[in-house]
């Protein structure tokens, strides 16, 4: 027996970490994706392998995980755990291919959860529920983090762009046009959930700071929302520029991305900012009429390259 699912990656327009605490966010799935293959085998145990990142793992019938490579093997704590949400008995053989780069900020390790909890769901002979699976796949990443929004997920799942409300409803939004989009990532990669109670522990000490900030980023949220559906180029640069400036407050920026968050701007974007959690990973470059030397400007710094909107959300083959 054999099932193949994919998802797509993500990238946080507006609203990360304010997500956190209640807050909506704005996001949209790119047109880079997850695929996973999974097999049922004789063997009793679970065989998982990336090679794209150079690991794999096995997770033995008493629920011990051995991991090898010389990529990063946490990754392979989201599938496990997928596996076990699902309680699929018997051995497996999973196979992930990935065109999303780990750690960047990108939505990764939601993508895999995604597509593996799809796979599964299609091994199972089960209907795919995507609010369901989209909860499911949150619960994974609560497991594995700690702490984590449902925004990854449910852009991973449902695909398009999405306005997160804060209470917890999906909205997709109908977008004009695409939007001109330049991703460019540091050779760092920061780790989401110490990232994420970094920010806790700041509003726990200082709340009278913190609380504003982050009203704040709903504001510049709310206002970013009504500016991509009425297609308000330089509106939508400018609050990009705010969001940044509300995530270096909250203490996840670092130097390389604010150094190619600034060449951006310096080489034509009319916006830009950390995208996902900070500490390395990602930004983004919102470039009108300007593409080009956006791109090759961040290319002299890092990693970068364009990209689109997926309008397909999770899918089985």
């Amino acid at each position: 027996m054999r099932a193949v699912a994919s998802a797509p990656g993500k990238i946080i327009l507006f609203g990360e970490h304010a997500v956190v605490f209640g807050k909506p966010a704005l996001a949209m799935a790119v047109n880079r994706r997850a695929r996973v293959e999974i097999r049922k085998v004789s063997e009793d145990h679970i065989s998982i392998t990336i090679p794209d990142l150079d690991v794999e793992g096995v997770l033995q019938p008493h629920g011990g995980l051995e991991s090898s490579g010389t990529g990063k093997v946490g990754i392979l704590r989201y599938i496990t755990e997928a596996i076990k949400l699902r309680e699929v008995p018997g051995g497996l053989e999973v196979q992930v291919k990935l065109e999303i780069p780990i750690g960047a900020g990108m939505g990764s390790s939601a993508a895999i959860t995604v597509a593996t909890l799809a796979a599964l769901t299609q091994l199972q002979g089960q209907e795919l529920d995507k609010k369901a699976l989209a909860r499911q796949a949150h619960q994974v990443e609560l497991r594995v983090q700690g702490a984590a929004s449902p925004l990854d997920t449910a852009v991973s799942t449902h695909g398009g762009m999405v306005h997160l409300h804060p209470e917890g409803k999906v909205e997709n939004l109908e977008v004009p046009g695409q939007l001109p989009l330049v991703v460019a990532y540091t050779s760092y990669r920061g780790n989401t959930g110490e990232l994420v109670a970094g920010v806790r522990q700041r509003r726990e000490h200082y709340p009278e700071v913190v609380d504003p900030i982050l009203d704040a980023m709903e504001m510049v949220t709310h206002q970013a929302r009504q500016a991509l559906l009425d297609g308000e180029e330089r509106a939508l640069g400018d609050l990009m520029n705010i969001n940044h400036g509300l995530l270096d407050a909250l203490g996840v920026n670092t130097p390389e991305l604010s150094r190619m968050v600034y060449q951006a701007r310096l080489a034509g974007a009319l916006g830009s900012k950390i995208t996902g959690a900070g500490g390395g990973g990602s930004i983004i470059a919102y470039a009108p009429g300007r593409m080009e030397p956006v791109l090759e400007k961040l290319q002299q710094e890092e990693e970068a390259f364009r990209v689109g909107l997926s309008h397909s959300g999770v899918e089985v083959e």
